[in-house]
């Protein structure tokens, strides 16, 4: 009787490549993983828009900002700090502009760079913002794990970020 499952043996029709398939309780980790991941993060965004008005991605580009020498960072740095792409971080950079949130500024030694610098009210929103978002991550992860845990999982989602490496 053939097998209803999608991925795995069953569907391996290349002979050229075998692939080594998970076995059902890496595949259970692997789908708690994803699923954590996207609810945790969807649910970060959600307590930031409500009660401030402010993405998570937005959040975290005032973040960089803020840690910033002179609040102010290259545009490609930011970008690769935010872990976003350069085309995405100009969107997202417009329309904080737009909300006066930050600001562009021109480098004076390469014409065709570009800083984004943190506006007094970009920081005044993350100062108000920043202990809702502290209060969600230790709601959903720092409070619901052990010490041990916390530490696995960041020793964890360490080696998964240097194996994927920085994208663009």
């Amino acid at each position: 009787m053939p097998s209803d499952r999608v991925v795995g043996p069953a569907t391996s029709h290349d002979s050229h490549h075998a692939s080594r398939w998970l076995d059902d309780e890496q595949q259970a980790a692997w789908r708690r993983t994803i699923a954590g991941s996207i609810h945790l993060v969807d649910q970060l965004d959600r307590d930031l828009r409500a009660a401030h008005g402010l993405t998570l991605a937005d959040y975290e580009i005032l973040v960089h900002l803020s840690e910033a020498p002179d609040r102010r960072l290259r545009m490609a740095e930011l970008a690769a700090a935010a872990l976003v792409s350069r085309s995405r971080l100009t969107h997202r950079i417009d329309r904080m502009d737009h909300r006066g949130l930050v600001e562009r500024e021109a480098c004076d030694t390469d014409k065709r760079g570009t800083f984004a610098v943190l506006t007094d009210a970009g920081r005044e929103l993350l100062v108000e913002s920043a202990p809702t978002h502290v209060d969600s991550v230790r709601r959903y992860v720092v409070d619901r794990l052990s010490p041990a845990q916390l530490a696995a999982l960041g020793e964890a989602m360490g080696e998964v970020a240097a194996a994927v490496g920085p994208t663009d």
